[in-house]
């Protein structure tokens, strides 16, 4: 499936429950297009990794995820072999000679995120979960995996794509990327929505959800993105928070709800403890209009 202009590819994205600006679809629109890499940045629960999924059930192709920590290697990025399977392999055959060919081939071969990309046979989007967490020399890996879709295994000899998978990368920009990797991809920064965007989201997401809690919410979590706090909720937590006071019953905000249920929305201790009292009975007042 394919979306012939950036409006068909926003009506796909609200099929599949994403509501994006004209400033993201037109970025996707451009990767799919150009087959390109796209690199969303933006802070942690804006809507990065959902947008890759979204863009994935939009075009109905399978999603390959692969989740970015430090340390990450290539043995979990993109293959390694089944050394159990080899050693019971060797000892099947220990009555005569086991060639070293017969170790390495396909069959013992376990395919991680990357390679299983490369192999589809059906067109995947392949999602690279904050990339910033990994480190630089895996980033500098993943920049020649990227610039010919292709990967090396020493016994078996260069792999190239099928077909070129659709890469979307996310990042949190908790530490610069490097030059040449954020050359190779069309980038966009994703923000906070506005708040008549966020009721939106969450009347999306929530479908059950009351249209006054859903205004109240969409206000207080914007009221708290505006004080220093150590973690500001995402649109992710305002969702979460959502589904909670709903699951509660609750019709619209008041002081004894937001305080039962705010750790659905903040998710550090000092910020908790610095919203309650006279400041949380200031923001649910300016939430309530």
């Amino acid at each position: 499936m394919s979306f012939g202009s950036i409006d068909e590819l926003e009506r796909g994205l609200a099929g599949a429950s994403y509501l994006t600006d004209r400033g993201l679809a037109t970025a996707v629109f451009l990767a799919l297009t150009l087959e390109k890499p796209l690199l969303l940045e933006g802070e942690a629960g804006v809507g990065k990794t959902e947008a890759a999924k979204a863009v994935a059930s939009a075009l109905e192709a399978p999603l390959i995820r692969l989740q970015c920590y430090e340390g990450l290697d290539v043995a979990h990025a993109v293959y390694e072999w089944n050394y159990a399977r080899q050693l019971l392999h060797i000892r099947a055959a220990q009555e005569g000679t086991v060639d070293e060919s017969e170790l390495f081939g396909r069959e013992f071969l376990i395919r991680r995120p990357v390679l299983e990309a490369l192999e589809s046979a059906d067109r995947p989007v392949l999602l690279i979960d904050e990339i910033d967490r990994a480190d630089e020399e895996f980033e500098a890996f993943l920049l020649e995996v990227l610039s010919d879709f292709q990967v090396t295994i020493p016994e078996l000899g260069t792999i190239h794509a099928r077909q070129r998978p659709y890469v979307i990368m996310t990042s949190n920009r908790t530490r610069e990327l490097h030059d040449a990797l954020q050359r190779c991809c069309l980038y966009h920064w994703i923000g906070h929505p506005s708040v008549a965007r966020e009721i939106e989201i969450v009347e999306l997401r929530v479908p059950q959800v009351p249209t006054r809690l859903a205004e109240q919410a969409a206000r207080f979590a914007a009221e708290l993105r505006a004080l220093d706090l150590q973690k500001p909720p995402g649109v992710a937590e305002t969702i979460d928070w959502a589904h909670a006071l709903t699951a509660l019953g609750q019709q619209e905000l008041d002081v004894e709800n937001v305080q039962a249920t705010l750790g659905s929305l903040l998710k550090y201790h000092e910020d908790l403890l610095a919203i309650r009292d006279e400041a949380l009975a200031g923001l649910v007042s300016s939430s309530r209009g």
